[in-house]
């Protein structure tokens, strides 16, 4: 394989890796990582030192990323506990559950619905001192404040492995591209 389209190949990696950074479910700057640590090993990791560096601090700043604007949103609709589990149980479940019922879409979809729906069920069971319509209502504000706080959290990350994959490109164009 030519020197150039492996370049390319790994590029096409980390778009993939860009996309996986927003949509859950989908690898994200850890494919952006192993197509760089590819790239180093074919070249020489001197070649993607700057690349190798700036996706690792990105890696752990997404997994901070992840947590604390899911944690700020639940925070900001006022959810307890519960409703943060809740979305987490959700997450899997709508993963798993629609995954046999529909092939591709289903676990797109239950990756959306499943924490919504997780998170409300969570903080209805958690508020039962309550009437049926203010626990109804706090529920679902606490629902899509998770739901958005974990949203903002992935844009965020897909912001970040954009530009993980621009300084790896451009650090590395001189040695690939035009190889």
């Amino acid at each position: 394989m030519s020197l150039p389209l492996l370049y390319w190949l790994l590029v096409a990696v980390m778009v993939v890796g860009i996309i996986g950074a927003v949509v859950p479910g989908i690898p994200g700057t850890s494919l952006i990582l192993i197509a760089i640590l590819i790239w180093g090993a074919i070249q020489g990791f001197n070649t993607v030192a700057v690349p190798l560096g700036v996706t690792i601090v990105v890696l752990i700043l997404g997994i901070g990323i992840d947590f604390f604007a899911s944690y700020l949103g639940a925070q900001r609709a006022g959810a307890s506990k519960w409703g943060q589990i809740g979305a987490i149980v959700g997450l899997v479940v709508g993963f798993l559950g629609l995954l046999p019922a529909f092939l591709v879409a289903g676990p797109l979809v239950g990756i959306l619905v499943g924490p919504l729906l997780g998170a409300i069920i969570g903080e209805f069971l958690y508020r039962r001192d309550l009437e049926l319509e203010p626990r109804f209502k706090l529920s679902l504000k606490a629902g899509v404040g998770i739901v958005v706080g974990s949203l903002i959290g992935n844009v965020i990350q897909g912001l970040l492995a954009i530009a993980t994959v621009v300084v790896f490109l451009f650090t590395t164009w001189p040695f690939g591209a035009g190889a």
